[in-house]
């Protein structure tokens, strides 16, 4: 076989339909887009969630609450969860990772009150709510603030 002998597979290589191009092409005239209508015209598309005029489904189901587009997201872990660190053991977010405490990663962390802590240790933590930084200190442990 020579270079010059090479060849696409058959029917690999399709011409584009060259669409409004005169009656003998099959696509002349209206292109393939039927007739009249919004949908025939130039520079037609539709919005996401259009349903040809009848009320779109997020318009028509409820909605509940408030959604603080400021608020920030923490991953919390409670304080009752803290007794699997030995005492006077450094806790932070990675440390919080390693034993999957805390799963999704990008989030700053927030340590809530919720159980019981009788070990000291020393809690390194983006937040703290009130209860479990007095828990916290009352096993005898510190709290640090991370930014």
């Amino acid at each position: 076989m020579k270079l010059y002998q090479l060849r696409p597979p058959r029917g690999s290589r399709r011409r584009k339909v060259r669409v409004g191009r005169g009656i003998g092409s099959k696509l002349g005239k209206t292109a393939g887009r039927g007739n009249k209508g919004q949908k025939s015209r130039t520079g037609y598309s539709r919005r996401r969630g259009f349903e040809g005029g009848q009320m779109p489904l997020h318009r028509r189901l409820p909605k509940r609450g408030f959604n603080n587009p400021f608020g920030t997201d923490f991953a919390v872990v409670n304080v009752g969860l803290l007794h699997v660190f030995a005492a006077n053991e450094t806790v932070t977010p990675e440390a919080l990772r390693a034993r999957g405490l805390v799963r999704r990663s990008r989030l700053p962390v927030k340590i809530l009150g919720a159980g019981e802590l009788n070990t000291p240790l020393l809690v390194r933590a983006h937040a703290f709510s009130r209860s479990a930084e007095q828990k916290i200190v009352r096993a005898g442990g510190r709290i640090e603030r991370l930014t």
